[in-house]
């Protein structure tokens, strides 16, 4: 027996439709086409189920069967593995006392990986990449490059790495003075790079759904609106006052030290930040009713965080003294364990508490 093995490595046919794979027989293939260029036209595994089926009609001299398999949407390994396990169901579900023999089918070489892992259970008598011919005019051109950039899985690959090649230039020049020849090439060069670089990693639709989330926290009332904005005004002050601790240290300092002096100087901003972004979290739990007690530890731990990393920084610049060091160091560990264990234990009692008032039966009403 030939059958006729039409890959699907990445899972579209499962994602887009209803239809359970592995799929078996001229007729459930035909099927599963009709279904999936229904779902989504455009994609090219509708070419290679019908050119699977296409095969299948043309061979006259012994039985043939078509199958379709799929692998998953993530990495090529699990995709391999699935497609094995797949082969695996149509080779079982074929007569046992026959030889049988593949032709695998596929829309490019991505999903020809998979060939090994088809050939370690079925001998393959060869492999069919399907091409689909397009008119070769301009409106063409455009068009695939437009689904080019619209593509996650193909702009990912090509505009990314171009992105940075064009960034490499104006990075070579950022060193150099704004009066050379090569400063405005170089500007030009790395506005386009940003561009791409940011088309092919969809900023635009990350900045989207940034955008969808503020309006929907305004429209829904959500504190964290106004604890994001504050906590990001405390973050800015915070790196200034770093940059102005470090400026007015007396000495040359060395990179510890500068560190030290940069940390020193923002880390109170810093932990108000945290403090103050977590609070609005925490509120924001209680009022949609999915509020936990152990939500209130960001905020101690914040500050254990602080403190510790201001004894440390002061510690590396000699304005404290080791034991200050120890004191803070501990204090910072015994307030993170306090607060744990004590929101922990509230949590506990609250939940037997609930338990107990609800009865081994549930809530009852009289």
């Amino acid at each position: 027996m030939l059958l006729v093995l039409c890959v699907d490595l990445d899972d579209d046919l499962g994602r887009k439709t209803d239809v359970e794979t592995p799929v078996v027989g001229r007729d459930n293939v035909v099927d599963a086409a009709v279904a999936l260029a229904s779902a989504d036209p455009e994609d090219s595994d509708v070419n290679v189920l019908f050119e699977g089926v296409h095969i299948a009609d043309e061979i006259d001299d012994e039985p043939v069967e078509v199958a379709a398999v799929t692998g998953v949407d993530a990495g090529d390994v699990a995709a391999n593995r699935a497609v094995g396990e797949e082969v695996d169901t149509v080779l079982a579900s074929l007569a046992a006392n026959e030889d049988v023999r593949a032709i695998v089918v596929t829309d490019g070489a991505q999903d020809e990986s998979v060939v090994p892992v088809i050939r370690s259970r079925i001998r393959i008598d060869g492999v069919r990449r399907v091409v689909v011919r397009q008119a070769q005019d301009l409106e063409s051109m455009y068009y695939t490059i437009k689904q080019v950039l619209n593509d996650p899985e193909t702009r990912g690959t090509i505009l990314v790495p171009l992105g940075i090649l064009l960034l490499i230039y104006p990075m070579t020049i950022a060193v150099e003075s704004l009066g050379y020849p090569g400063s405005a090439l170089g500007i030009i060069s790395g506005l386009l790079g940003l561009y791409v670089l940011g088309r092919g990693l969809g900023v635009e639709r990350i900045l989207d759904e940034a955008v969808d989330r503020a309006t929907s926290g305004f429209y829904g009332g959500r504190i964290t609106i106004i604890t994001y904005v504050v906590a990001a005004a405390l973050l800015a002050i915070g790196g200034l006052s770093g940059v102005t601790a470090y400026e007015n240290q007396p000495k040359p300092l060395s990179a510890v030290e500068v560190l030290a002096a940069l940390v020193n100087g923002a880390v109170q901003w810093f932990a108000a930040a945290g403090i103050t972004s977590s609070l609005g979290r925490v509120t924001d739990e209680y009022l949609n009713g999915s509020f936990e007690w152990r939500y209130l530890n960001a905020p101690f731990y914040v500050l254990a965080i602080g403190g510790v990393l201001h004894g440390l920084s002061a510690f590396f610049l000699g304005s404290r003294t080791l034991e200050y060091l120890a004191v803070v160091l501990t204090g910072g560990t015994l307030l993170g364990l306090a607060s744990t264990l004590a929101f922990a234990i509230a949590e506990s009692r609250l939940n037997a508490a609930e338990r107990h008032n609800q009865g081994p039966g549930g809530p009852s009403s009289e």
